[in-house]
């Protein structure tokens, strides 16, 4: 019956990902390739003294990025620090400088990992105007990033990739306020809350008294999840019934997540004019989403009864692995169920799909960056199979191309790797991590430190709930994983980008491997695996395989 029911739930949600996959996937290949600007971006970009019709050479691209990144870091930090003084603050202090820190990088970099309860630390003016405006803008970099790298395929002998302040703009105004909007209206008939009543003193059934929060929930939990963000207006997340009441809004939010990832293979067809490479794509990502479904599910169920501790009678153990899957294969961070209780090999999962790069279909743009990056060393080590220069979507890949591949693919197993040795190997740091955060000691306590940094490093979000993060050393160190997880790679993409965009297109010829067919996406599939396995074995074997052989 449960199997029935995963298999139900499954095809509810494809279903409805076919049935949008096309005109959502052209809608954004439109908004994107439309010289048109709207009259209300106009006047946006001559406030902000941006020329719309200026290309962008890849630094150029770049230095947008990390500006705009910087600008928001530190507004968001200033946000919290002068809470106390600002209107709806609800009577609450400002964060510490470390807790600031950490919140500020977390929300701007598109992780929205939280070492605090949301509804006991940040008042209605921080939660809007900071995080909330920053769960659109950071969705929108990582989109703006994306298109970057699609157009260096699609261009020929160009210097340049677009512009970033445009395609920041579009992705805001055109694609996730609209889309927002719609999602918190279905999500207030749902039984969401939307309103500013702060706190509410009840009785509970066994007389005693609490404080129950209210807050502008439904359009912060809305772009939360569609752009792939994650951050939780309450402690418990999308398991508050104020943020998911029941089951049939559990199963919308999943799909919240899903809609824009499993639409941009689409985009990247239309983009570079040939929609057989977006379905490859889509191949991949889809077969990669039902493998590590599958494999927690099993996990989960194979704990009998104690596989419900940490989870939520209204969605259950398929609710919860849907929903769990969904959130870590995709960055969104969100969660449903507490990964803490989750059998070792279930959480082990959550931790893979993670490891994986996010990638399918990953989040908001940086899930298909991350995946044609993939294809990248993929069609390399083809063509070294059969002794030919590879090729992809009609660019030679060389040395230049292979070496930014690379480098992106490193970047976040050194961040994962070298973060959770040091929080052991420094003597000082290792005792305040045992005494302070590790609530479970012995291999679960190691995993509860891995999975930080390999949410943070990845731009995930999520946390094993067993572990203490608001300590100087875990805001600082996690924040600087997060910050950059996100920045180096993005680096790496756009200087890939800039070196595609400046070739001309290779014809195609008998030697050229076919991309769009499913011995590619068999291939690219085994890339990707055989990557992180060989990358991240060894550290899963001390903590979660270990625990799971017990």
């Amino acid at each position: 019956m449960d199997w029935l029911l995963l298999a139900a739930q499954l095809a509810t949600v494809a279903l409805v990902l076919a049935l949008v996959h096309r005109p959502l996937g052209d809608y954004m290949a439109r908004v994107f390739e439309s010289p048109r600007h709207l009259r209300a971006e106009r006047m946006l970009y001559r406030v902000s003294g941006v020329a719309p019709d200026g290309e962008q050479a890849w630094p150029a691209y770049l230095r947008g990025v990390l500006a705009f990144s910087l600008v928001g870091i530190l507004a968001v930090y200033l946000l919290q620090r002068i809470q106390q003084w600002l209107p709806l603050s609800l009577g609450l202090p400002a964060p510490s400088e470390h807790l600031a820190f950490n919140t500020a990088i977390s929300f701007v970099t598109n992780t929205n990992w939280q070492s605090y309860s949301p509804e006991l630390t940040l008042g209605y003016t921080v939660q809007l105007l900071g995080l909330a405006v920053q769960n659109f803008v950071s969705a929108a970099v990582g989109l703006a990033v994306a298109i970057a790298l699609v157009r260096g395929f699609a261009r020929r002998g160009s210097g340049t990739l677009g512009n970033f302040w445009v395609d920041l703009t579009r992705g805001v105004t055109r694609i996730l306020l609209p889309l927002s909007v719609v999602a918190a209206i279905v999500l207030l008939l749902g039984g969401v809350v939307q309103n500013l009543a702060g706190f509410h003193e009840v009785t509970t059934l066994t007389g005693g008294a609490q404080m129950i929060p209210g807050g502008p929930v439904a359009s912060q939990e809305a772009i939360k999840l569609l752009g792939t963000n994650g951050g939780g207006f309450f402690n418990a997340n999308s398991a508050h019934p104020f943020e998911n009441p029941t089951p049939w809004t559990s199963l919308l939010e999943v799909l919240l997540m899903l809609v824009i990832p499993f639409s941009l293979p689409r985009t990247v067809g239309r983009m570079i004019g040939d929609t057989r490479q977006g379905l490859a794509i889509l191949g991949a990502m889809a077969t990669l989403f039902v493998i590590s479904l599958t494999a927690m599910t099993a996990a989960e169920l194979a704990g009998g009864g104690a596989a419900m501790e940490g989870k939520e009678q209204r969605f259950g153990v398929i609710g919860s692995t849907l929903f769990s899957t969904t959130s870590t294969i995709t960055s969104t961070g969100a969660v449903s169920s507490m990964h803490d209780s989750f059998t070792p090999l279930g959480g082990a999962m959550a931790m893979i799909n993670m490891m994986l790069g996010e990638l399918a279909p990953g989040g908001v743009g940086s899930g298909i960056y991350a995946i044609l990056v993939m294809a990248i060393v993929a069609v390399f080590i083809a063509g070294l199979m059969v002794g030919r220069t590879p090729e992809y979507l009609g660019k030679k890949i060389g040395a230049r191309e292979i070496k930014l591949a690379s480098l992106y693919i490193l970047t976040t197993p050194v961040l994962v790797l070298v973060g959770t040795a040091l929080s052991f190997a420094i003597p000082a740091v290792r005792g305040d991590v045992e005494a302070t955060s590790i609530w479970n000691p012995g291999l679960h306590g190691f995993s509860e430190v891995l999975y930080a940094f390999t949410s943070a490093a990845n731009n995930n979000g999520s946390a094993f709930a067993g572990l203490t993060a608001n300590t100087p050393w875990l805001n600082t160190a996690l924040g600087v994983a997060m910050l950059l997880g996100r920045l180096v790679p993005i680096v790496f993409v756009l200087a890939l980008a800039g070196s595609l965009a400046a070739q001309e297109k290779v014809p195609v010829t008998v030697g050229t491997l076919p991309t769009h067919r499913p011995l590619f996406v068999g291939l690219l599939i085994g890339t990707i695996l055989i990557v992180s396995a060989l990358t991240y074995f060894p550290v899963l074997a001390l903590g979660p395989l270990a625990e799971g052989l017990l």
